[in-house]
């Protein structure tokens, strides 16, 4: 052997192994690290969900249950069929034109849905001298005419609510056609348990946080923002889920 071959040998010796060249990552191989990786993104994403609905169901649960002490007055007005199951609770004044815009669709869902919808009237008092109506309210029921009695208020709203002022002189002209014993109705509007009734009404109002008129509660939940269709939406969320 040639001197030239022995010192390639001994070179060639002393030369570290080098590694294996890594094989060339197929088109295929590429295309299943990207599914992988969305697969893994969507699975993320819908954890991420599960868990977003499950902290939205509980924090409903919670608001509702914070919100059953201030609704549960059995000292409102209530219509509908007592056992049914789903509950509309209304904070009103009865000087609101919001709120008389909205009564015939409250009564329009109660006819479409019969017994199966519970409404329960709350007085607030946000409109100056709207006291004076809300009296008149509450001594009419005590004669068995309270609906009969809004009605004809919220039909001849804009003739006694001047400029959302009420002009007490001018509410008692709405009572004519209701069939009230109205000098009952002038005694008893400053009874110690109408002033005790509209006292709760305002401070479960404050309770709940609710500023402005109409505000609807569906089984102890608020509406997400303020509409009738929020409303509409709300109350059919709930007669699904109780009339399945």
């Amino acid at each position: 052997m040639s001197r030239t071959s022995k010192r390639n040998q001994r070179t060639s010796a002393n030369q570290e192994p080098q590694a294996p060249e890594a094989p060339p990552v197929s088109r295929f191989n590429r295309i299943g690290i990207f599914v992988g990786a969305v697969v893994a993104l969507l699975l993320a994403f819908a954890g991420a969900a599960l868990f977003y609905k499950g902290e939205k169901a509980q924090s409903a649960q919670t608001t509702v249950a914070k919100n059953q002490p201030a609704l549960a007055s059995e000292q409102s007005p209530t219509f509908g069929n007592p056992d049914a199951k789903v509950h509309i609770v209304e904070f009103f004044d009865p000087a609101c034109e919001t709120c008389a815009a909205f009564f015939p669709h409250v009564k329009k869902l109660m006819l479409e849905n019969p017994d199966k919808i519970r409404l329960a009237l709350r007085h607030v008092t946000f409109h100056k001298g709207s006291e004076h109506a809300v009296k008149v309210l509450e001594a009419a029921r005590s004669q068995g005419k309270y609906l009969p009695t809004l009605e004809a208020l919220y039909a001849s709203q804009e003739q006694w609510a001047v400029n959302h002022e009420v002009r007490a002189d001018l509410v008692w002209n709405a009572l004519g056609r209701v069939g009230l014993d109205l000098e009952r109705l002038r005694k008893d509007i400053g009874g110690a348990d109408i002033a005790q009734r509209m006292e709760r009404d305002m401070a479960d109002a404050r309770a709940l946080g609710v500023t402005k008129t109409p505000e609807f509660f569906v089984n102890g939940r608020p509406l997400p923002k303020f509409g009738l269709e929020e409303l509409q939406s709300l109350v059919k969320a709930e007669l699904r889920g109780a009339y399945p």
